[in-house]
């Protein structure tokens, strides 16, 4: 079976401790584990995508504008991937399974390239990492359950600011999703 990794938003404005929007301790303390399954898939030469949020600042029509403060500003620190991965990612970025992508909504799938890249190399599992778990992961994971996707999220690597929100996403992917959770 083809399977890749999607990578969401691990980046400096919502891990680091004084990242724009943080999930601080809780998105920290995966990043041990996902660096390392980045490394075991990057390995395998399996399809790893890194989907980053980007904003243009200022912008009123964004509907998370209201939302949230100002964060992932295109051009800024804040959407440098965060800690090890970054150095990850920097060694690798040149492999054709690697595939860097700007995403504008919750989901990674929401306006972007990632169905056709994903059906172009046959891929039906994609295994989830990243923050927000109740947010950008979960949205992901319910447009992917919708195109037909099966969905590993892997729970020692997903993280959010919301732990209630967190431990809700975490069976919700399970329980209506079909997702394995591991």
């Amino acid at each position: 079976m083809n399977k890749a990794l999607i990578v969401i938003d691990y980046t400096y404005d919502f891990v680091a401790d004084d990242g724009a929007l943080t999930c601080g301790e809780p998105g920290q303390s995966i990043e041990d584990n996902i660096t390392q399954l980045t490394k075991e898939f990057i390995k395998q030469e399996d399809y790893v995508v890194f989907a980053v949020d980007v904003h243009e600042e200022g912008d009123p029509y964004h509907p998370e504008t209201k939302l949230f403060p100002p964060h992932n500003i295109r051009g800024t620190h804040g959407r440098d991937l965060y800690g090890e991965l970054a150095n990850v990612y920097n060694e690798h970025q040149l492999k054709p399974n690697i595939f860097y992508m700007d995403k504008t909504r919750y989901s990674a799938f929401s306006g972007t390239k990632l169905d056709i890249k994903l059906r172009e190399r046959g891929i039906t599992e994609l295994h989830l990492v990243g923050v927000c778990t109740d947010i950008c992961v979960l949205h992901t994971a319910v447009e992917a359950y919708n195109l037909g996707y099966q969905i590993v999220v892997h729970k020692n690597a997903v993280a959010s600011f919301n732990q209630t929100g967190h431990e809700w996403a975490l069976g919700h992917f399970e329980s209506v999703l079909g997702a394995s959770v591991k």
